[in-house]
């Protein structure tokens, strides 16, 4: 019996940094594996495809333990920004690509990108709203049957 992993879905739900680019990595190093990768964009995950937003992702400072600081100074005026210049600093080093060029490299990769069609109903949005390497909007059914094959995982983020 085979256990090997074939295809990554990944569903994105919230446009942080933190959240998209732990999506972006995860389906670019599956696609480096030579391992099929699909991302689903749906709620607030719609921000890291939507063309004029998502430059501006910020990092979430209030009621993140990761951040380890009390809630109420992840909460203070400036401190979102703060977090995110110097996460957006770090990532530089490391030649961390910014989000709408990240996207361009998964597209190009065979990562498939789409958007929730619940979603994007529900924010009034529409197809010229979003990028250009949408693969397209589909309903969650649509998605699911994209997993129906031995080897698939699904990971929400």
């Amino acid at each position: 019996m085979s256990t090997k992993v074939k295809k990554m879905l990944f569903i994105l739900s919230k446009a942080t940094i933190e959240n998209a680019y732990a999506a972006f990595v995860m389906a670019n190093g599956a696609r480096m594996e030579g391992i099929e990768s699909e991302i689903f964009f749906t709620f607030f995950g719609l921000e890291a495809i939507q063309k004029k937003k998502l430059e501006h992702l910020h990092v979430a400072t209030v009621g993140n333990p990761g951040m380890h600081i009390p809630t109420m100074l992840g909460g203070l005026p400036g401190m979102e920004a703060l977090a995110t210049t110097m996460m957006k600093k770090e990532m530089e080093k490391l030649d961390m690509p910014p989000v709408g060029e990240f996207l361009e490299i998964l597209s190009d990769s065979g990562c498939k990108l789409w958007a929730c069609k619940l979603a994007v109903d529900m924010f009034h949005l529409k197809k010229e709203d979003l990028i250009d390497e949408l693969d397209g909007i589909l309903t969650i059914g649509d998605f699911y049957s994209r997993a129906d094959q031995e080897g698939c995982q699904l990971l929400f983020i």
